[in-house]
């Protein structure tokens, strides 16, 4: 049981690390109090990696959330392409 909670904390991380680093559309990356503000994100975003989504809808999600959650501006959705290809290329396997 360990090893399965070790290996779900290690993709939570991995997600957390490519939202923070690749995605960080306001721009909290260098804030060190605001390290955990993608957090809420990441179940949702494991839950379609590991459902099988594609990285377009990988990309729509985060624009979805862009847009509706964080009220920022929308842009062409493609623009999050290489975030979603980054996160597609994650081993989500418990």
């Amino acid at each position: 049981m360990k090893d399965a909670e070790a290996r779900a904390r290690e993709i939570q991380e991995s997600i957390r690390l490519v939202l923070l680093r690749d995605w960080d559309p306001i721009g909290v990356l260098y804030e060190p109090a605001a390290q955990d503000e993608y957090d809420s994100y990441v179940g949702g975003v494991y839950r379609l990696l590991a459902s099988g989504a594609t990285e377009r809808q990988v990309a729509d999600h985060l624009w979805r959330i862009e847009k509706d959650t964080m009220g920022l501006p929308a842009r062409d959705s493609s623009k999050l392409l290489p975030v979603a290809r980054k996160l597609h290329a994650l081993d989500v396997k418990l």
